[in-house]
């Protein structure tokens, strides 16, 4: 029989300005949240942006240690385009470059993916998905997208490191579905717009849930009830590594002697911009891999 999750406990925070200045708001999810309760994950960032152009803002900046899922819920369909979802591994470390001149209207969420300890240092590697690849299940009543891992029979082509699930939920009011969950996952459901009930608990939007912990092996599942129309909400769920680490400025580690080390790295110039990876070292096309149900 699968187990039933709930949800342990109900956070909130507020939105403040952002990095880049005018017209950037941006609400740190996890803030006030433990590591060890939201292991794999070390930082989520909602990011909207509303920019009125100019002056450049942002630039290149390092990653190392960990991994970063830039999922669009707003794109401008240039660069960044709606719907559309981004994992690139830092591993051992990498440049990237997020300048702005340009007037920008864009909303997304992103988070940062711990690697586990032996895969700290792993080659980097970028993964583009668009919309149009993402598994998803199309009724009159809600839509379910699957960016990781699995969701009611489908299964995303995401390759994975550290195995997570990321699933976007679309509901009218009083559409049920459901979600499986590996028993050991920690994660989190975070409401975008509208009101759930998730398993025992109502999460309203800009709130996020929190799964509790599963008290036995196996397979898992909570439920979904919208409460509102159009009700939005994305779960983000991973294997946790129960290992300790360090987070200082744009590297994770597991001792402040690997972050000087990743710091000396950068300076001399061992990392490689992410325009440079060769095609062995990213996937930018799903087409092959596409599955979608429509009912």
């Amino acid at each position: 029989m699968m187990i039933r999750r709930n949800i342990s406990k109900i956070t909130q925070n507020h939105w403040h300005n952002g990095f880049l200045g005018t017209g950037h708001r941006a609400m740190a999810v996890l803030d006030g949240v433990p590591y060890k309760d939201s292991d794999p994950f070390i930082l989520f960032m909602d990011d909207s942006l509303n920019l009125p152009g100019g002056e450049p803002v942002g630039g290149a900046h390092p990653h190392a240690g960990f991994e970063t899922l830039s999922l669009v819920l707003e794109g401008n369909e240039k660069d960044w385009k709606t719907g559309s979802f981004e994992l690139m591994t830092a591993g051992k470390g990498i440049i990237h470059t997020e300048e702005i001149t340009s007037k920008q209207k864009l909303r997304m969420l992103q988070v940062w993916l711990v690697l586990p300890p032996e895969k700290r240092y792993a080659q980097p590697f970028l993964q583009r998905m668009l919309l149009e690849d993402v598994p998803k299940i199309k009724t009159d009543t809600y839509e379910i997208r699957v960016y990781s891992g699995s969701s009611n029979g489908l299964i995303s082509p995401l390759k994975n490191h550290t195995p997570f699930t990321l699933v976007d939920f679309r509901l009218d009011n009083r559409a049920v579905v459901s979600q499986e969950i590996p028993s050991h996952y920690n994660g989190l459901v975070y409401v975008l717009k509208g009101s759930v009930k998730a398993g025992d608990k109502i999460i309203n939007a800009e709130q996020a849930g929190w799964l509790d912990k599963a008290t036995a092996d196996g397979e898992t599942e909570i439920q979904f009830e919208a409460l509102e129309n159009d009700t939005h909400f994305v779960l983000y769920a991973g294997q946790p590594h129960n290992v300790p680490v360090v987070h200082h400025g744009p590297f994770v580690a597991d001792t402040m002697e690997d972050i000087a080390q990743m710091y000396r790295d950068f300076r001399q110039g061992k990392f490689p911009h992410l325009n440079d990876l060769s095609s062995e070292q990213k996937i930018t096309s799903f087409s092959e891999s596409r599955k979608s149900i429509i009912n």
